[in-house]
């Protein structure tokens, strides 16, 4: 059990130092920096102007789209990467799994293109 734990140990004490190290830099930067807030900076709303209208009104499906087509392309990258790394080690399973789920992303990219999320009025 004990050489379980020493070989842990190491990262443990990386963890310690890593949390001291960002507690000291937070509380540094809260310190040193100026406090000065002025009606733009407390104001609620980040854009700079008055909000005109209701903050609960519905959103154009559009933006939703967008937000899914970044995500089937978001998602195929980070998969096919390292499966494109390690294809040679991999079982045949895994490269009709990666087709499979290209397949899915590309029933994807379809249904936004039929949704016109790619076309801009």
């Amino acid at each position: 059990m004990t050489l379980y734990l020493s070989d842990y140990f190491s990262i443990f004490i990386y963890l310690v130092i890593c949390t001291f190290v960002s507690f000291i830099f937070f509380l540094f930067s809260f310190v040193i920096s100026t406090q000065k807030g002025d009606s733009e900076k407390l104001s609620a709303y980040e854009c700079g102007f008055d909000p005109f209208s209701d903050a609960r009104n519905t959103f154009d499906v559009r933006f939703y789209l967008v937000a899914i087509l970044f995500i089937i392309f978001d998602l195929e990258i980070s998969f096919l990467f390292p499966w494109c790394l390690a294809l040679g080690f991999l079982p045949l399973f895994a490269y009709w799994s990666m087709f499979f789920f290209l397949f899915l992303l590309t029933l994807g990219f379809l249904y936004e293109w039929k949704k016109g999320a790619l076309e801009w009025n």
